[in-house]
């Protein structure tokens, strides 16, 4: 050992520090022995000047390179770069990865001119290959072979905290949502939609399946062009997981779209109009004839509710009516009907001399009696009424005694003996009817 430590010092003294301490030693002799001549050639006015020039020259190159650097550097961001994630994306999801990051590009103006230029071929990236589930931190990384070596690209972010789960899958049925469906006419409906699969595989992290309440295919109506009467396919339908709550649930859906065949139509039904004179006219007068500018009308909707509708009541107020006049009115829509062929319409209402008739015997029918009860009159005397009849003379000679009818309304009613009020109506709106009889003596019995 100690040899080999002398051989080193002697290596070093040799081949170091002996040729320093003559360099040294050699330099100090000129200049003892040269020393006046030194110093009179530098107080040389010629020579200040020389080497104020020399030191001049040089501080102006240096300062002139590194303000050249640091005026004419800057950056450029290149805002929304994608991340492409390289991983086996059958087996696992991944989550708290970003979508995009931010690139700041750092250096001379004329070489970020021409780094933008590549900026196409900029890409950013994780490689994931080989990771399992869990939490990591992971450092995201620019394609360098894209990139200006003179050029410093900054990532933001430029790691990334991720969890990686295992990916399930699960078949859920498949259900539809009609979008825009109110921007069809009005005399239109979707009276159809079949789709052309039944359920979806949707995949994703265990916990996320077990949030789906539901899987919807959105069927957009606005997707056909000047929609009418007749059959229609749509094809890339989305598809849209969602949770008990209604919001999306982000999952993987196989397939990603389906098609659906949908049936337009324009169900519509003809019905009368009805006029309904509300109120009372004034006294000895009566309404001798309506005449409606609008006699019928045709309603669109759906069959199964416009199917029960017979007639569009239109109401009139002639309460103290002396005189004939025309009344303008607006039809109404009934409930279940999207579209009416007519919406104002005009009646003419005329007035004569009011005279009175009684139709005796208008027999009494029960209504809404529970089906486990029979009913009958308790005297003979509490089985018909006599209705008094007013209107005009050409109404009340047209009468059909036939359309009156003189009603009771049992429901609620249990066994027992009851005294119920008469209801007596008539097809003639412009007469008005009465019962003599307001009340009659009924007897419910169990069946």
């Amino acid at each position: 050992m100690k040899k080999i430590i002398r051989a080193i010092i002697l290596f070093f003294d040799r081949w170091l520090i002996t040729p320093i301490t003559k360099i040294v030693l050699l330099v100090s002799g000129l200049v003892k022995k040269n020393g006046r001549e030194i110093e009179k050639f530098i107080n040389k006015k010629q020579t200040l000047i020389v080497l104020s020039l020399i030191f001049a020259f040089l501080l102006f190159f240096w300062v002139d390179q590194n303000s050249d650097t640091l005026i004419n550097k800057s950056a450029e961001i290149l805002y929304n770069q994608p991340v492409t994630a390289e991983y086996n994306e059958e087996a696992y999801v991944i989550e708290g990865l970003p979508t995009s990051v931010d690139v700041t590009l750092i250096g001379r103006t004329s070489d970020l001119y021409l780094a933008k230029q590549y900026t196409s071929n900029l890409s950013v990236s994780v490689d994931l290959r080989g990771i399992t589930p869990g939490s990591h931190k992971v450092k995201l990384n620019y394609n360098k072979a894209n990139a200006l070596g003179t050029i410093d690209y900054k990532l933001d972010p430029s790691t990334a905290n991720i969890i990686v789960y295992e990916k399930v899958s699960e078949t859920r049925e498949l259900d539809y949502d009609i979008l825009h469906k109110d921007n069809l006419d009005s005399t239109l409906i979707l009276s159809k939609v079949s789709l052309n699969r039944n359920d979806v595989i949707i995949k994703g992290a265990n916990y996320k399946l077990k949030q789906v309440a539901t899987v919807k295919a959105l069927v957009d109506i606005d997707k056909i062009s000047n929609p009418a009467a007749g059959d229609y396919t749509l094809k890339d339908i989305t598809l849209m997981a969602y949770d008990a709550s209604g919001l999306p649930i982000d999952v993987e859906m196989v397939p990603a779209t389906i098609d659906a065949d949908i049936t337009i139509s324009s169900p519509s039904k003809e019905v009368p109009i009805q006029v309904v004179p509300k109120g009372d006219i004034a006294f000895g007068k009566a309404i001798s004839k309506l005449t409606p500018s609008v006699s019928k009308v045709t309603i669109y909707g759906d069959e199964d509710k416009i199917s029960g509708i017979t007639s569009i009541p239109v109401e009139i107020d002639v309460n103290d009516l002396s005189s004939d006049k025309t009344f303008n009115v607006n039809i109404a829509k009934p409930s279940g009907v999207r579209a009416i062929s007519a919406r104002t319409m005009s009646i003419r209402v005329e007035l004569s001399s009011e005279i009175t008739k009684e139709i005796p015997n208008v027999q009494i029918s029960t209504i809404n009696l529970d089906s486990k009860y029979k009913v009958q009159a308790v005297s003979k005397e509490d089985s018909t009424v006599n209705v008094v009849v007013k209107g005009s003379e050409e109404a009340v000679k047209a009468l059909d005694t036939n359309t009156i009818k003189a009603t009771v309304d049992l429901s609620g009613y249990t066994a027992g003996e009851y005294e119920i009020e008469v209801v007596v109506t008539g097809d003639d709106l412009k007469l008005t009817y009465e019962t003599k009889t307001k009340k009659i003596k009924v007897k419910i019995e169990e069946k």
